[in-house]
């Protein structure tokens, strides 16, 4: 298993991981496979999304912004966690040649909630 760690900047944003984890894929010298994307964090998340309008970051977290309002919640963070829950915390993917299958279009992303932080994402490939 591999660990990268990610400083991220704001309370919210998207930031793209694809090379973090292609390179994680390489290191680990198994050639085909499947990886698996972990973000042990209760206020983030990992997704596979679209990598070239960057615009679409931003309304993704409009988007969930307007799902998780403002309000008097109970735990005083609910928000952050309230929306890493419409995501997921776990992805898989197939390797292949030592290369990450993605769509044309798509990259792996870390999503914060809760920042700035220090995150981690946990990475392990299997041979298949």
């Amino acid at each position: 298993m591999q660990k990268i760690k990610i400083k991220t900047k704001y309370k919210s944003e998207v930031i793209d991981i694809t090379n973090d984890i292609k390179e994680a894929v390489i290191k680990s010298g198994i050639k085909n496979g499947i990886v698996t994307v972990f973000c042990p964090h209760s206020t983030a998340s990992v997704i596979i999304f679209e990598k070239s309008d960057t615009s679409l970051k931003r309304d993704l977290l409009g988007m969930l912004k307007d799902i998780v309002p403002f309000r008097d919640y109970q735990h005083n963070n609910a928000r952050a966690h309230l929306k890493a829950a419409f995501l997921r915390s776990n992805i898989t993917l197939i390797v292949n040649n030592a290369n990450v299958i993605l769509g044309e279009w798509q990259g792996i992303f870390l999503v914060e909630f809760d920042g700035p932080r220090e995150r981690k994402v946990l990475i392990k490939v299997i041979d298949g």
